[in-house]
Formats: structure tokens, C-alpha cells, sequence
């Protein structure tokens, strides 16, 4: 939900930056992005820099067809540093396999030479949160 001009201006470019992932564009997503960034998700933490995020959209092997952002939330922090959290629905197509993800994301955003970027971003898999939905079922006794 956006209260304010700053706050609509922060959704609209989270929802920008998802565009440019989608779309492999490598100008688009790096002029959203501070140099370095952090990102954290299932596969651990990372500082990932601007040659490294382009290697990574040009890579093959996965392809985002779609996205929905619900749940918006946009929180100023301070002045030139904003919070923006959100449920996000993903449909992709991974190893030629659709995948759907249904996940928690936030960034946080930095007022940086009068342009925000996305210094941090992170993205948590629904689910339970003790991960009892990701355990295999235990084997049954006969």
C-alpha cells in the first residue's frame, strides 16, 4: 500500500526491476541496482556486483514468464533509504520444467545521486516456517 508520492514511487520501482529481470535487461535492472548489492534467499548470501548481475540474467537454464506482487508494503526509513516488502508469485520455467514460487520478498532502497537503487534484496519460499513442509514424510512402519 502506498501512502504517499515516495512511497508509489518505490512500488513502482520494485515493479520495474522485476520487468527488467523478466525481460533480461541488462541496462534496466543494473540502473536499479547499487554497486555492489546483497542478496539473500534459499541459496545463501551474496554481494553481487554490477558484471556479475549481468553474467547472471544472460545465463540460461531459467526463464521468468510472470509476476504478481500482493501485500505491498513501503516503509521511509529515513530520508533516502526506504524498506518495500511483498508477496510475490513466480512462474518460471527452470531446467525446461515450470516451475510457480510463492514467496516473501523485501529490498531496501538508497537514495543514491538523486536516483533509488536496490542495495539489498531478499526472498524468503512460503511455507512453514520451521520447514516441516520441505522434510521428506517419514518412512512408514510395517
Amino acid at each position: 500500500m502506498a501512502d504517499g508520492p515516495i512511497e508509489a514511487q518505490l512500488q513502482d520501482l520494485e515493479k520495474q526491476y522485476w520487468q527488467a529481470i523478466m525481460d533480461r535487461d541488462i541496462t534496466a535492472a543494473t540502473r536499479l541496482t547499487d554497486d555492489p548489492f546483497i542478496i539473500t534467499g534459499a541459496q545463501g548470501v551474496a554481494r553481487i556486483t554490477h558484471p556479475a548481475f549481468a553474467t547472471m540474467l544472460q545465463a540460461g537454464g531459467w526463464t521468468l514468464h510472470e509476476f504478481t506482487l500482493t501485500d505491498v508494503q513501503v516503509r521511509v526509513v529515513s530520508e533516502g533509504v526506504a524498506i518495500v516488502a511483498y508477496k510475490v508469485k513466480e512462474l518460471l520455467t527452470v531446467d525446461g520444467k515450470p516451475v510457480t514460487i510463492d514467496a516473501a520478498d523485501s529490498s531496501v532502497w538508497i537514495l543514491r545521486d538523486e536516483h533509488w537503487v536496490c542495495t539489498l534484496h531478499t526472498e524468503s519460499l512460503a511455507g512453514d516456517p520451521f520447514g516441516r513442509d520441505k522434510r521428506p514424510p517419514a518412512p512408514k512402519a510395517f
